[in-house]
């Protein structure tokens, strides 16, 4: 009995440490902006002064670091962006750097899944390098921090801080493509799968069954030299709803023989058995 009893005193014991919590030395952090319209998420560790010299000794001169600690710092663009004149796809790095007494060069790395610096540099995974100058900044910042900060419609900084340097890195992204792009669609009108979701829209919520026939029957102009089977299913159901089955039989037909043809046997059987429903 006494010696269940010591079993169990030191499972509980283990469970409860298994437990504990402390602080991470270097937490993570995340960071997330939008610069114009595209979104940047930056994603790294913080370590912390505690008291040691930074730069030219924690972090040597002209040597690569992996800019914080842990696993590799991330940042993502959802656009295609500029850095340092260089073009940078959309997609998720990692941000190395070469901290020097007057400036630092900083590397976007398309490989980001390593654990501080690659094992294996890759020149070919560098696909932008920008040097920056360093900045004696009037105060100390006690933990490493990576910002994104004076924002415009074109671009931003990445500002890289700890104890009083700042270096500022500047990024472009593409606003001013994305929104003329935008503008000049809008002013080109609706697409056609514009006027087919509105059409859809309203037949399923009952609602004006003239703007939905409207809609649809543009639609299918706007794709008439290559007509698609769904958009001609979505006419002869807006037909048959407004009571016009003798149309809607014969769209039905059009969209059955484009479904057969397409090997679409769902789109086969709802056009079979609509035109059953309306020839009667």
């Amino acid at each position: 009995m006494k010696k269940l009893l010591l079993a169990c005193f030191l499972a509980a014991g283990i469970s409860v440490q298994a437990q504990i919590e402390t602080p991470q030395p270097s937490p993570s952090a995340k960071l997330t902006q939008t610069v114009g319209l595209t979104e940047v998420t930056l994603e790294y560790s913080r370590p912390a002064m505690s008291g040691r010299k930074i730069f030219g000794n924690l972090v040597p001169h002209d040597k690569m670091w992996r800019t914080g600690a842990n696993a590799n710092t991330k940042i993502t663009f959802s656009d295609d962006v500029t850095i340092g004149g260089s073009a940078v796809k959309a997609g998720t790095y990692a941000i190395f750097t070469k901290p020097g007494a007057k400036t630092w060069e900083v590397i976007i790395y398309s490989d980001a899944s390593n654990w501080g610096t690659p094992r294996n540099w890759d020149d070919a995974k560098v696909v932008a390098k920008a040097t920056a100058p360093v900045n004696t900044m009037p105060y100390k910042t006690e933990s490493f921090t990576i910002d994104i900060a004076n924002l415009s419609n074109s671009g931003a900084d990445l500002l890289f801080m700890w104890d009083k340097t700042l270096v500022v890195v500047p990024f472009v992204v593409p606003t001013d493509k994305k929104a003329t792009a935008s503008i000049e669609k809008m002013m080109a009108g609706p697409a056609a799968g514009d006027y087919f979701s509105a059409a859809r829209y309203y037949l399923e919520e009952g609602k004006d069954m003239d703007k939905s026939k409207m809609w649809i029957d543009k639609a299918i102009e706007m794709t008439k030299d290559q007509p698609r089977f769904w958009y001609l299913r979505q006419q002869s159901l807006i037909y048959a709803k407004m009571g016009k089955k003798a149309d809607a039989v014969k769209i039905a037909k059009e969209s059955l023989a484009l479904a057969e043809k397409a090997g679409n046997k769902d789109y086969v059987k709802m056009n079979k058995d609509s035109i059953k429903e309306w020839s009667k």
